[in-house]
């Protein structure tokens, strides 16, 4: 089955950090670029992250850089988004999405990406 399961959300007082996962399954992961992108309450999707199939390059949105940190291991499937110094800001429901292509796209559409998961809740407050 070609799906994509995020993991790790939950509730963090500013300053904390959690790890989010997504396993995939049913295509070949390490062909293709991946992305985190996230939602907050009442706006848009926002590109976070992307890494390409290879693990090699990586890009990250302003509002994150220094502060996130994506990886994968092509072994297992998974991808992996370490966020430490979590802002009120950053509360959203992240996605992790598939890009079409090997390189991962900086795009916030959702028609730049061929699967999606259904995504995990991060919520900072004090």
């Amino acid at each position: 089955q070609v799906q994509l399961v995020e993991s790790g959300g939950g509730s963090v007082q500013p300053g904390g950090s959690l790890r989010l996962s997504c396993a995939a399954s049913g295509f070949t992961f390490s062909s293709f670029g991946m992305s985190w992108v996230r939602q907050a309450p009442g706006k848009g999707l926002e590109w976070v992250s992307g890494i390409a199939g290879d693990g090699g390059a990586k890009g990250y949105a302003v509002s994150v850089k220094d502060r996130f940190t994506i990886s994968r291991q092509n072994a297992k499937n998974t991808l992996y988004l370490q966020m430490n110094s979590l802002k009120p800001g950053d509360t959203a429901v992240y996605f992790c999405a598939k890009n079409k292509f090997a390189w991962a796209s900086g795009s916030s559409s959702r028609d730049d990406y061929d699967l999606w998961g259904q995504g995990t809740q991060v919520t900072v407050s004090s």
